[in-house]
Formats: structure tokens, sequence, C-alpha cells
């Protein structure tokens, strides 16, 4: 198992870089833990599994996941606590880790 840890940038711009410094083509994301600053999910519409309603949240979360990475390049499903006791779900697409820290754990396949 590999651990990437994520301070101060784009939480899928560090996965991507980390797993590339580590050779990572492919792996299993099994766990994602941490807070964000902002962040972009995806959910698709009720009438077309095609489509994506991309929506961004300019507002502190609490987050949690799991995924993959597939050709080098991160997809994370994640569950983000935000204020009011709340949870937003969906594929994420950015999160900005500053305030507090993200960790991935990461199993090559």
């Amino acid at each position: 198992m590999i651990v990437f840890e994520v301070l101060n940038e784009d939480l899928m711009e560090s996965v991507n870089r980390q797993a590339a410094e580590a050779g990572v083509e492919n792996a299993a994301i099994v766990s994602l833990i941490g807070a964000v600053d902002s962040f972009s999910v995806s959910t698709m519409p009720k009438g077309d599994a095609l489509a994506d309603i991309i929506t961004a949240y300019n507002q502190p979360a609490e987050m949690t996941g799991t995924g993959e990475i597939k050709n080098g390049f991160a997809h994370i499903h994640a569950v983000m606590g935000i204020e009011g006791d709340q949870g937003v779900t969906g594929h994420l697409h950015e999160a900005h880790v500053g305030t507090h820290f993200a960790r991935v754990y990461v199993l090559p396949v």
C-alpha cells in the first residue's frame, strides 16, 4: 500500500502527479480521508446516464471516498460533509486542500 499525502494543492492533480512519480499506472484507491476548502462534484441527470451535472462548492468540507487509478489518472467518488450536517456526494472533479490535509490510500494492481 502507498499513501499519498496532499497539502496546499488540488487533490486530483496531486494524486495524478504522485501516482506518476511512484510509477503507479493502475490501482485501487481504497480510502480517502481529509478536509478541503472548496470542491466540485458531478452527478447524472435522471434522464441521461451519459451526461454530467458539475456543481462547484466554495466552502469547506470533510471528505471520504474511494476510487481507482486507471492508466495514470485518478477516478474518485466522494462524500463531502458540509455545514449543517449535510452530505454532498458524486464524482470528484477538483478539491482544493489548503487549511487541512488529505490522505489517499492506494493499492497498486
